[in-house]
């Protein structure tokens, strides 16, 4: 078979035929004997919308490891990079010498007590989790070699209705607290912070706060702002946030239509007129009929309103204690100074043994004896000489596991999950799109960033009269797969495939202590260990020692086990309406009037007096007070040296004329990266113009 390392080969031998008397090749290497080929084989990367949370089994851990470079580049030059797994050991020592024996010294402080001690093998951190003596919050510490430092704390916050009072929570704890008095202080604080992060996610069980920086004093200003804003915010004494935020009526004449007014109202009416939102908010709901995730933790815009301020308060008051907290620290910034910067937070909290029982989420039992079919309306407009087309979404959806499932797995479900619809030549995902049924594959296959992992797909575009059909070939494909299983080069490649992301940990423009902290929180919130979330070199060779016994029975069994046995799945079924959306309008509008049909005179200038309020306060300027408490950094706090990184040049390696630079970190987890550079200057102009073929044939055609 013609492979990436063979090419490499057949052209280092056409370069030294041709130019070899006249030009040494001056950089070649690849970390190690023994390269695999075909470990970057493309991958499906999941969306950080997707509630923000991907699965930690394709986000644990890699670095830079080596960086090959020619010391003279001639006239012309070809430059090659490859990024692979090393299978030597002797291409793994320097990783395995740096990461193995590290050791975890733990930091005392008289305000925490340390629960646990661990050091993170795959990516080289040293792992502290605490707890704080007097408030009981939890905070887990990794220090890591990596300047660009993060903090975050989630809250579980599981909701009870669709009101949407954690959506509303989240923005509206960052409308000003008690040390930092403006309406908005990250406003101000963006205008004079080197932040590389900064934002909240609201998911079905819980709410997050992140931060990042690369700079140790704005790292500690971005900390001190959150924290204030989550356990002292404005919001809970100031019914004008909470109007502002969530929803308010909103009345400027006695004579005019009363209306709702918001911001989270407004956007959530937005979300509610996308049909992948609502098939997304079906499909969830249907297959969790039981448990939190059965409502909307955004918020449904006609029970938005039903939200009164006393509940939004009491909301924060039971789930925004420390008790209920988990903080996260990672980078290179000093434990000790994290250690006092919460303490100063947290002592002013007493426990509550309480907030954490009574924030758990429930497992949603299997308890389905036939599967079942939802039917729902989707907005479309009737504009236009034919209007939108009559087509339907259609998806499956499966819930996967009601207990934990171990660590083997949960990576075997992800190999599963990349084997059916990781690329466009995986079977369930080919079959669909090739089908002819739709017009594009929907569901996404595996979910695994809540409590229980659920398994969606299906298509959209789908004309009426095929849409049982849809469903059937979900059935029968998956059926096949369970019959036939996979081949050895397909699982090969599935495993490769991940193999490779789990050790690179490419995080891209995301900082990686973000998805360090998304990782862990997917146990950790649960009560589970949050260091073992970020483990898998274990579980990972458990699994490979299973396919080399059992092949792709391994597969095989949880698809029989998971999807086709399993009863307690579900089949959402989206219609076009061209009507809902006005009828929609007219309920809201009939809901309004009925209101105003209700209220007194006095009641109705209420309104009136308080809309004004709220504009006058939206339009007026923070005064100098409140924009003095902002923190921020000067010039002096910003660092003058240029970092540089240390490398090692060999000009003669391994007596072979050949010159090597080499930039080496102490956790890589067997990943090396070489960029390989030949001087062409005396390549015949003649073959030059092959030069753009050669290199495509070499990256698109499988050859690496």
């Amino acid at each position: 078979m013609f492979t990436w390392r063979s090419a490499k080969m057949a052209f280092l031998a056409y370069l030294s035929a041709t130019v070899g008397g006249r030009h040494s090749v001056t950089a070649f290497r690849v970390g190690g004997a023994g390269v695999r080929s075909g470990i970057m084989a493309g991958s499906r990367s999941r969306s950080l919308a997707n509630s923000m949370a991907m699965s930690h089994w394709s986000k644990n851990h890699a670095a830079v490891a080596s960086t090959m470079t020619s010391s003279a580049w001639g006239t012309g030059r070809f430059h090659s990079s490859v990024a692979t797994s090393c299978s030597s050991p002797t291409a793994l020592a320097s990783t395995v010498e740096a990461t193995a024996e590290g050791s975890t010294t733990a930091i005392d402080h008289p305000s925490f007590e340390i629960v646990d001690t661990d050091h993170i093998t795959e990516f080289g951190a040293s792992a502290v989790l605490y707890r704080h003596k007097r408030s009981g919050a939890e905070l887990l510490s990794l220090s890591t070699d990596d300047d660009n430092k993060c903090f975050g704390i989630t809250f579980r916050t599981p909701p009870q209705d669709s009101t949407g009072v954690p959506h509303i929570l989240e923005h509206s704890v960052l409308c000003g607290s008690r040390k930092y008095k403006t309406k908005d202080p990250f406003v101000q604080l963006l205008q004079g912070s080197l932040q590389t992060f900064l934002n909240a996610f609201t998911y079905p069980d819980r709410t997050c706060y992140v931060v990042a920086s690369q700079n140790t004093k704005d790292f500690y200003n971005l900390i001190n702002v959150y924290a204030d804003a989550v356990f002292h915010p404005r919001a809970i004494n100031d019914p004008m946030v909470h109007a502002q935020e969530g929803w308010h009526l909103e009345l400027e004449n006695v004579e005019d239509p009363l209306t709702y007014k918001g911001v989270v109202y407004n956007e959530m009416k937005g979300v509610y007129s996308s049909p992948d939102s609502l098939l997304q908010r079906e499909a969830q709901q249907s297959i969790f009929p039981d448990n939190a995730y059965g409502v909307d933790s955004g918020g449904d815009p006609v029970d938005i309103p039903n939200l009164s301020f006393e509940q939004f308060a009491e909301f924060h008051a039971k789930f925004y204690h420390p008790a209920n907290s988990r903080i996260f620290f990672a980078g290179d910034d000093d434990v000790a100074k994290r250690l006092e910067i919460m303490d100063e937070y947290l002592k002013d909290f007493d426990a509550s043994p309480e907030s954490k029982p009574g924030s758990v989420i429930e497992w949603q039992k299997k308890r389905f004896e036939e599967p079942v079919k939802v039917r729902h309306p989707y907005p479309v407009s009737d504009k236009g000489a034919e209007g939108q087309p009559d087509t339907h979404f259609v998806m499956v959806n499966w819930l996967m596991n009601d207990a934990p499932m171990t660590p083997k797995e949960e990576i075997t479900v992800t190999i599963l999950d990349h084997l059916l619809m990781g690329t466009t030549s995986s079977i369930l995902r080919k079959t669909l799109m090739e089908s002819g049924l739709g017009e594009a594959v929907t569901g996404g296959g595996l979910s695994d960033e809540l409590l229980q992992k659920t398994f969606s797909v299906g298509l959209k575009g789908v004309k009426p009269e095929n849409v049982d059909a849809v469903e059937q070939l979900i059935a029968d494909t998956l059926a096949k797969v369970a019959e036939e299983g996979f081949t050895d080069d397909a699982i090969a490649a599935s495993m490769n495939t991940i193999e490779f992301d789990m050790r690179e940990f490419n995080t891209g423009s995301f900082p990686k202590g973000l998805s360090l902290m998304l990782g862990s929180m997917r146990e950790w919130i649960y009560d589970r260990s949050p260091t073992e979330a970020l483990k898998f070199e274990e579980p990972l060779a458990e699994l490979k020692e299973s396919i080399a016994k059992d092949g792709s029975k391994v597969f095989t069994d949880m698809v029989k086990q998971i999807l086709l046995d399993n009863t307690h799945k579900t089949t959402v079924e989206m219609f076009p309406s061209k009507t809902l959306e006005e009828e929609t309008l007219k309920e809201e509008k009939d809901r309004l009037a009925k209101i105003k049909e209700s209220l007194k005179e006095d009641e109705l200038q209420s309104i009136i007096d308080t809309t004004a309020e709220l504009k006058k306060l939206q339009a007026a300027e923070d005064p100098p007070e409140a924009r003095s408490t902002i923190p921020s950094l000067d010039l002096a706090d910003l660092k003058k040296e240029v970092t540089e990184y240390p490398i090692d040049v060999s000009t003669n390696e391994a007596d072979s004329g050949i010159t090597v630079v080499r930039h080496e970190l102490g956790s890589t987890s067997g990943i090396t990266y070489a960029n390989l550079a030949v001087d062409l200057s005396g390549l015949s102009l003649d073959d030059v113009a092959l030069l753009p073929l050669f290199t495509r044939i070499m990256m698109e055609t499988g050859a690496g």
